[in-house]
């Protein structure tokens, strides 16, 4: 009996979630459509690309409304069980709370998981279609990522690369600006040269029919050459356009890979490591908030079921609200990336606790 009851609310669940998530999907494309609908007009773009774009745009949707479509169906599942005075049949039959609960958690907790790897994984590779799609169709935020790359490799090592070729893993128009590791503001070498080249044998960059410029002090050598080799460069052909990307774009493993290179030449890899903990932080914000509001929702005690779809929705904007300012304060430095990113949830999940206490003592 008690595996019926558990195989009818778990399908009850995830049939009104995945109706949830369509009708969210539906609303935005809708009104997404009707914003760039002219941009589309003015620049000519096919019914194939618009598509592309709609189609890449899918699981952004998905990865944000999640979250309130998980707590919307429990909502409406919980809410027709007590119209037709199944959940009081259940408490009569001796079911606590807790039991009547783990289908739901259970369920969330595998949606919670899977959205760790379909945020961190699936969705980075759409947004950098339809970003794709953006800069080069509807001419928004234009960036040609292969061209006027400029990045700094190290505390003292600046980097300038005019166009890059990555299929033949060569950069062209390159300059290499050292610094003094006393005195970053005092210029002591600079590399000119037309063309650099990635040597995958040596695992160097060979610099071509370059000149090389020496300060010290008030005096300066100027050195030809046809060909060298650089070896002490920190960066390989497949990082140099992956500089140039936006955080969105990056998978999981590319923010972590990003971070580690971000630390080695120097930088505040604080915005990344952010995004990073954010991106998992955010999967699990399904089960933080059907924690907090399933026991509201059980123990209604004759309001409407309006009111409490109101009530929690509240919470869970409330709770999202939370995270972004939680995010601002950490980009600010004022908080730990790893804290910054987990607040809202851990705020929120003492919360729940305590309303699912109270709900198995009533």
């Amino acid at each position: 009996m008690i595996k019926i009851i558990d195989k009818y609310l778990i399908k009850q669940f995830l049939y009104t979630i995945f109706f949830a998530l369509l009708a969210f999907i539906v609303i935005f494309v809708i009104i997404d459509l009707m914003e760039k609908l002219d941009d589309f007009i003015d620049n000519g773009v096919n019914n194939e690309i618009v598509f592309r774009y709609y189609y890449s745009l899918i699981p952004e949707i998905v990865r944000l409304m999640l979250p309130v479509s998980v707590l919307l169906s429990a909502l409406f599942t919980v809410g027709k069980l007590s119209n037709t005075n199944e959940v009081t049949a259940l408490k009569s039959s001796g079911m606590s709370f807790m039991r009547f609960a783990a289908p739901f958690i259970v369920t969330t907790f595998f949606i919670s998981l899977f959205s760790v790897y379909f945020g961190g994984y699936v969705v980075p590779q759409a947004n950098k279609e339809r970003i794709y799609i953006e800069q080069n169709y509807l001419k928004i935020g234009i960036k040609r990522a292969n061209r006027n790359i400029y990045f700094q490799d190290s505390p003292t090592r600046i980097v300038k690369i005019r166009y890059f070729e990555p299929k033949k893993q060569i950069a062209n128009k390159i300059s290499i600006q050292q610094f003094d590791p006393r005195d970053i503001t005092r210029l002591v070498m600079r590399l000119d040269a037309p063309k650099m080249k990635y040597d995958t044998a040596k695992n160097a960059w060979i610099v071509y029919d370059g000149v090389k410029r020496i300060f010290n002090g008030n005096k300066d050598s100027l050195i030809f050459f046809g060909s060298t080799e650089i070896d002490s460069l920190n960066f390989k052909p497949d990082e140099v356009l992956r500089k140039q990307r936006k955080p969105q774009e990056f998978t999981l493993s590319e923010l972590k890979e990003s971070i580690a290179d971000l630390k080695r030449s120097g930088n505040d890899p604080v915005r990344l490591e952010i995004e990073y903990h954010s991106r998992i932080a955010f999967a699990w914000a399904s089960l933080i908030t059907l924690l907090f509001g399933l026991p509201i929702s059980v123990n209604r005690r004759g309001s409407g079921l309006a009111l409490q779809i109101g009530i929690n929705l509240l919470i869970t904007f409330v709770y999202l609200a939370f995270m972004q300012i939680s995010q601002a304060f950490g980009k600010n430095g004022a908080l730990n990336p790893f804290i910054t990113a987990w607040l809202a949830n851990f705020v929120f999940l003492v919360g729940a606790i305590v309303n699912m206490y109270r709900a198995q003592k009533s």
